[in-house]
């Protein structure tokens, strides 16, 4: 089993595909409609419940972010809300996050917004969203991990010189983005082609957060810093 129950390839007969949800308008090859997709870190809520944040194309060269849920370990997909919609910004590689509280979170990453994260919150456990707003900088994409403490570590790649990867901690609910001090974990990336980071709690007070990275522009790898929490 993996890692919150989920069944592992063997045990499974075929292939499972999510849903594809309606402001979809891509077509596979076989001129099929393309199921829900997305780079970004599901959560397993403290009921059982899978959320995954999911992009859909819903105009040429434009996205938006939607929620999708599953009660059977990801097996079947149900469509929940639009979590982040605009005429002119596109959103995409979304992680999405359960507060103490059960507030559902969407990190969003933006494309034509000048690089800005953004967050979109719900507090009906993911049935609407509240209008999305800035972070207050600029970051993509990001994934958030809860601390022992419940504060919350989220992690991001920063693809303006000088290139890096950088964090912010937050309280537990997530409301002090705006005014959390920004972490510089590193800053010698080669170009913007870096990021995508995965953290992970060692013991109670170290995180490993993996990341993909250049130094020099050249050959891209997975690389990883470990951030000792202070209480």
């Amino acid at each position: 089993m993996l890692s919150g129950g989920l069944p592992t390839a063997r045990y499974l007969e075929k292939a499972i595909y999510p849903l594809h949800i309606q402001p979809e308008i891509n077509i596979n090859p076989m001129g099929q409609p393309v199921p829900a997709y997305n780079r970004g870190a599901l959560y397993e809520g403290k009921s059982g419940r899978i959320f995954w944040a999911v992009a859909a194309t819903h105009a040429p060269e434009k996205t938006s972010v939607h929620l999708i849920n599953s009660d059977d370990k990801g097996l079947t997909w149900n469509y929940s809300a639009p979590v982040a919609v605009d005429d002119k910004i596109s959103f995409n590689e979304t992680s999405v996050y359960e507060t103490p509280k059960g507030d559902i979170l969407a990190f969003l990453r933006t494309a034509g917004y000048d690089d800005q994260a953004c967050i979109a919150r719900s507090t009906d456990g993911g049935k609407t969203f509240g209008k999305w707003e800035s972070m207050g900088f600029k970051g993509h994409p990001l994934n958030a991990l809860r601390l022992p403490d419940k504060r919350v570590l989220i992690t991001y790649g920063y693809r303006h010189k000088p290139f890096g990867i950088r964090a912010r901690i937050l309280n537990e609910e997530c409301t002090d983005f705006a005014t959390a001090p920004e972490i510089i974990l590193r800053e010698d990336g080669g170009s913007g082609d870096i990021g995508y980071t995965w953290p992970i709690q060692l013991d109670k007070d170290r995180v490993l957060i993996v990341y993909y990275f250049n130094t020099n522009n050249s050959t891209k790898y997975i690389a990883g810093t470990i951030l000792k929490i202070s209480q």
